[in-house]
């Protein structure tokens, strides 16, 4: 599969990683870009509803790009204004800004 065609794949799972690190980091469990990741690519591909095997290629690609590092079970960000741009990601919806009473 060419660049091109993994690139909606590769914008969800962006989205995936840019969220997650996002509310891990809210509740004090990520840092640095670093956040633990227990799951595997099975897990992932069942989230997104892809196949293990298109997930491998996406997260191959991904780490070749230097976008991301997975290793013992933590995603690091390598390049979080190129992955928030791949995602199309907007951290707002997600409310973590404290709210004002």
């Amino acid at each position: 599969m060419s660049p091109v065609q993994n690139q909606p794949v590769r914008s969800q799972v962006a989205h995936l990683f840019c969220e997650l690190s996002l509310k891990l980091q809210a509740v004090g469990l990520a840092d640095h870009y670093r956040c633990p990741l227990p799951i595997t690519q099975v897990d992932l591909a069942d989230v997104l509803g892809l196949t293990s095997v298109h997930i491998n290629r996406v997260l191959r690609e991904m780490r070749s790009l230097a976008l991301i590092t997975l290793c013992e079970q933590t995603l690091v960000i390598e390049a979080l204004d190129e992955l928030l741009r791949i995602a199309e990601f907007d951290p707002a919806y997600l409310q973590l800004e404290p709210q004002v009473a």
